[in-house]
C-alpha cells in the first residue's frame, strides 16, 4: 500500500512539474523619463500576487518579471499596474513553458487556463520554453497593433473577447482572448 501511495505521489509531482505555464515576462514600459518613473512602475508591479521577483534594465526601460511557480498569471493585471503608475506598455513578451502544443495561424489555443490567438505564425508544435509577444491593443504601439490586426479575419483582435468571433459552441461571456505572435 505504501508503495502505491508513493507511486501516486510521485506521479502527481510529475504532472505538476510539466504543467504549462508562464515563467517570466519582459515588459518594456513607455513614457518613463527618469529613475523615479521606473521606481513607481516597479513598485506597482511588485504588488502583483503572481510576481516572485523583478529585474530591471533602466537603460532599456525594461522590467523582467519572474513568476511564482504554478501561479495563475493575469496578463491584463500587468498592463493595469503599469497604467496605474501613469505609463503604458510598449511591449510585453511572455516566456511560456509549452508541452507539445500545436499552433497555427489565426487559431485559438487553450494555454495555462487562458486562450491564446496566434497571429502571423507558421503551423508548428511548441515544446519547452518559448517567447510569445502579446499583440493586443494597449500592449504595443498603435501602429504595430494596426499591422497585426490586419493579419487576422477574426474580430476578437478588436475586442479581446471570444464571443466577438467564434461560433455559438465556443462562445462564453467574458472569455478573454490574448493575441500573440512568435
Amino acid at each position: 500500500m505504501k508503495t502505491i501511495l508513493f507511486a501516486l505521489a510521485l506521479t502527481g509531482f510529475t504532472f505538476s512539474a510539466s504543467a504549462q505555464q508562464y515563467k517570466k515576462a519582459s515588459l518594456q514600459a513607455a513614457g518613463l523619463t527618469c529613475a523615479m518613473c521606473s521606481n513607481a512602475t516597479q513598485k506597482a508591479l511588485k504588488t502583483l500576487s503572481f510576481v516572485d521577483k523583478i529585474d530591471t534594465d533602466l537603460n532599456a526601460t525594461t522590467f523582467i518579471l519572474h513568476f511564482k511557480p504554478g501561479a495563475n498569471v493575469n496578463i491584463d493585471q500587468i498592463r493595469q499596474k503599469v497604467e496605474g503608475a501613469g505609463f503604458s506598455v510598449g511591449k510585453l513578451v511572455m516566456t511560456a513553458d509549452f508541452n507539445n502544443v500545436k499552433v497555427e495561424n489565426d487559431a485559438h489555443i487553450p494555454f495555462a487556463g487562458q486562450t491564446l490567438h496566434f497571429v502571423n505564425v507558421k503551423p508548428q508544435t511548441l515544446s519547452g520554453q518559448k517567447d510569445v509577444t502579446v499583440i493586443d491593443r494597449d500592449f504595443l504601439p498603435s501602429k504595430s497593433f494596426k499591422k497585426y490586426s490586419a493579419l487576422t479575419k477574426m474580430n476578437c483582435i478588436n475586442t479581446g473577447f471570444m464571443e466577438a468571433c467564434c461560433s455559438q459552441e465556443k462562445k462564453g461571456a467574458g472569455n478573454r482572448v490574448y493575441h500573440v505572435t512568435i
